[in-house]
């Protein structure tokens, strides 16, 4: 019997993660959706050309086509035109984010061949970008619901963790001062006192358009921290209690 090719068994590996720069300058023009806080925020990005922002409203299912379609009026452009997508996967706003994907998906169908689409970290671009005015340490953190918190911790150094999942408790142990970002919705409050830190996508990618944290995706769809669990039920019909002899 033939030995078995040990690299068969391996996933492929995932694409490495670009520049934003890079990005536009393959590509001429690049549409960004950020859904992830109460605002959504829709940028154009082109080559040779300054970028258009928009912050739409609290309701992602009307502000976010609201908030792209004002980008594109204002350049004469239509999805179908657009030479790559980007957009904020998460975490923040299940709703936005899953609103942002739907909207993808639907445009790439208009178009005689798919564009690229490049994905990003809400936290990952916060936290880098504040580390920019702080020194660290300290974490970026949003409510993740069930008593836990996402985090990204930036060191001493500046060098800053992934997106991180930590309970309640494992957040209260941690020494590093805590953020939480402007605009992002919370059910809970953190254990200990947070400040807030800017979430402006139009600053974000700016300052941090030269580094690689966009990476590339075969689908837009929302980024989990863990795999969706069912509770499972198993119905009985209701039966009389059976009288006594």
């Amino acid at each position: 019997m033939p030995a078995s090719d040990p690299s068969a068994a391996q996933p492929p590996a995932s694409p490495a993660p670009v520049s934003l720069d890079a990005i536009v300058a393959a590509h001429g023009s690049v549409l960004v959706l950020d859904p992830c806080t109460i605002q959504v925020q829709a940028g154009l990005l082109r080559t040779g050309q300054a970028p258009l922002w928009h912050t739409g409203g609290d309701d992602s299912s009307i502000h976010l086509f609201a908030a792209a379609q004002t980008c594109l009026t204002a350049a004469g452009l239509k999805p179908s035109q657009i030479g790559a997508y980007v957009f904020c996967d998460g975490p923040g706003s299940q709703l936005g984010i899953r609103t942002a994907a739907m909207a993808l998906r639907t445009w790439q169908t208009l178009r005689a061949s798919p564009a690229p689409v490049f994905t990003y970290r809400s936290l990952l671009l916060a936290a880098l970008t504040h580390a920019r005015h702080q020194p660290g340490p300290f974490a970026v953190v949003a409510d993740a619901r069930r008593d836990s918190w996402h985090a990204v911790r930036i060191g001493a150094d500046g060098t800053a963790s992934p997106v991180l999942r930590a309970t309640r408790a494992e957040l209260a142990d941690w020494p590093e001062p805590l953020f939480t970002p402007a605009g992002f919705r919370a059910w809970a409050q953190p254990p200990r006192q947070a400040a807030t830190c800017a979430y402006d996508c139009a600053s974000m990618t700016s300052a941090l358009g030269a580094l690689p944290l966009f990476a590339p995706a075969a689908e837009p769809e929302p980024w989990l921290s863990a795999p969706i669990t069912y509770q499972t039920w198993t119905g009985q019909r209701h039966r009389a209690a059976t009288p006594a002899p």
